[in-house]
């Protein structure tokens, strides 16, 4: 059976192999510098040039691979969620090509690194106490003091960070009360500024291993200030490795006689904003949520944690025209086991060839 992923980031990497010098002494490795921030030395203090850096030796061998991550979710038909496949369980096709798997993973209790968008504009001013009900109840479910962390973004007339990562609820609770509700909705700009600035390079543990990178927004979906595009925001998202999941704000879907009426928790009809939201977090390998009120959430909460923790990974690098800028689709047939579906993104988009523009569109 083969189905339809919904697709992963590109992640460039350096591979640099070696030939076998000929000295008679193997010379020490050069130690790695450390990726934090240092500040500048005094001006009183001499700074020291930088070693200069040998040309490679003959024999030497630099070339630039780059590998497509695929995170992804198997459930079976009571969308129970299977966490015991192997990598023999999987094939994957790029553009109807098949791969070699190179990596292969479950991301089974990998930290977590969550920006939270809230939509703080006029549009949704009868309904903002609703929403910071609802964010603080997902982080006291999901977040896990000392192992993952969380930020905070509100946007309305732009995006503008409150809180920055930290596992500390307390301050998380504190930045989400303080929000209040005014100026227009940039929606796109929050999600394209939240992926590159912040999830695309996410404070790691001290392992150095990585996190998952997710983005939960709130928000009845609406967008009229955006110097971004939707298309634009999903892009960067891919590209960060974020997964979007979408709660909604609007408590307009039910009629008078629906609201007065028990066991509700779905939504009947979805207007725009609504199919905004399902396209950003399908698009992403999220799930979009329709909540009727604040109680509604633990569960889809609960569900949210769990399908971040019991993911797998796969990571290749394309044989077919990496780098031709053009949007990848990518397959994945499941060997072995039948009545499986599979929740991820739906493809990625190569980098253009240099010297060339990248093509506009999905084909």
């Amino acid at each position: 059976m083969k189905i339809t992923l919904q697709a992963a980031p590109i992640a460039a990497a350096l591979i640099l192999a070696f030939a076998i010098a000929a000295a008679p002494q193997a010379s020490r490795p050069t130690p790695v510098p450390s990726r934090q921030k240092t500040s500048a030395a005094p001006a009183a203090a001499k700074a020291s040039p930088p070693p200069a850096q040998k040309p490679p030796a003959v024999g030497q061998l630099r070339r630039e691979v780059r590998l497509v991550n695929v995170a992804f979710s198997v459930l079976d038909k009571h969308d129970h969620f299977v966490t015991n496949l192997s990598q023999q369980n999987f094939e994957i096709f790029d553009n109807n090509v098949p791969q070699h798997v190179e990596f292969f993973s479950r991301l089974t209790n990998l930290p977590l690194r969550i920006g939270l968008l809230i939509d703080t504009s006029n549009s949704i001013r009868p309904r903002l106490q609703f929403e910071q009900s609802a964010a603080f109840d997902f982080l006291f479910h999901i977040i896990r003091p000392g192992k993952d962390m969380a930020f905070l973004m509100t946007f309305d007339t732009e995006p503008e960070l409150q809180q920055g990562f930290t596992d500390n609820l307390d301050l998380l609770r504190h930045a989400i009360d303080e929000q209040r509700a005014g100026g227009g909705t940039a929606l796109y700009d929050a999600i394209y500024s939240a992926s590159r600035n912040y999830l695309l390079n996410p404070p790691l543990p001290p392992s150095g291993n990585d996190v998952r990178r997710v983005l939960v927004i709130i928000s009845d979906g609406m967008d009229d200030l955006s110097n971004h595009a939707r298309s634009d925001a999903i892009d960067m998202a891919e590209r960060a490795g974020v997964v979007i999941y979408t709660i909604s704000s609007s408590r307009d879907w039910l009629s008078p006689d629906q609201r007065m009426a028990e066991g509700l928790p779905f939504k009947l009809h979805y207007d725009t904003g609504d199919r905004v939201l399902r396209e950003l977090s399908a698009d992403t390998g999220g799930r979009a949520f329709f909540p009727s009120q604040v109680d509604d959430l633990a569960r889809a909460f609960a569900n949210i944690g769990t399908e971040l923790r019991t993911q797998y990974s796969i990571a290749y690098t394309p044989s077919n025209e990496p780098d031709n800028g053009k949007f990848h689709r990518i397959q994945i047939e499941i060997v072995g086991r039948d009545g499986l579906d599979v929740r991820a993104r739906q493809g990625y988009w190569a980098p253009s060839p240099r010297g060339t523009a990248a093509a506009g569109g999905r084909h």
